[in-house]
């Protein structure tokens, strides 16, 4: 039995492009968006500049800075996702558990900005993480299979009329010969 290269892969990425539909939508769409965290402040908030460039604060002065945050809700370390040290700007980024970044001098610990960072947030919904580690594992790495997949058959897809009028051409220009 001989196989239809043109049928399968058409019907390859018609299939393959139902079953991926709303995980291609989703990461397609906060990619998009994550483009612009570095432009967009309400998607990220801008990293502002410190005095000096070795920071001169303690553990203690940045807990006590962070905890003077009341939006951030921040009581002791537990609360604290991570802290970001940035040397050559001067400055260090407090991120608290509910999102709430706050800037503070590496130097002074004068709080330098407070702000809602929302581009973790945009990241975990774009590696399927934020639905479950599960659904980034079992839907959303197959669907960048899958994608994969879809760019290859499309990319067939998009040859074979090219490829099918030189084999045409060919044909033409042999017969043209064979009849001089």
């Amino acid at each position: 039995m001989r196989i239809n290269w043109a049928v399968l892969t058409r019907k390859t990425h018609y299939w393959a492009s139902l079953v991926i539909f709303l995980p291609a939508f989703i990461i397609i769409g906060t990619g998009t968006v994550l483009q612009l965290k570095k432009d967009v402040h309400w998607i990220q908030p801008a990293t502002q500049r410190g005095t000096g460039t070795l920071p001169q604060i303690s553990f203690a002065d940045i807990l006590a800075a962070a905890q003077s945050v009341e939006a951030a809700a921040i009581n002791d370390w537990q609360d604290i996702d991570r802290v970001d040290v940035r040397p050559s700007r001067g400055m260090l980024k407090i991120r608290s558990l509910n999102r709430w970044e706050i800037q503070i001098d590496a130097t002074t610990a004068e709080i330098l900005q407070v702000a809602y960072r929302r581009s973790d947030l945009i990241e975990t919904i774009h590696d399927g993480s934020f639905f479950h580690d599960n659904i980034k594992l079992w839907v959303f790495f197959p669907t960048a299979i899958i994608l994969f997949a879809m760019w290859l058959t499309g990319s067939y897809l998009f040859v074979l009329p090219v490829l099918s009028r030189r084999k045409k051409r060919e044909r033409l220009e042999i017969k043209a010969k064979t009849r001089a």
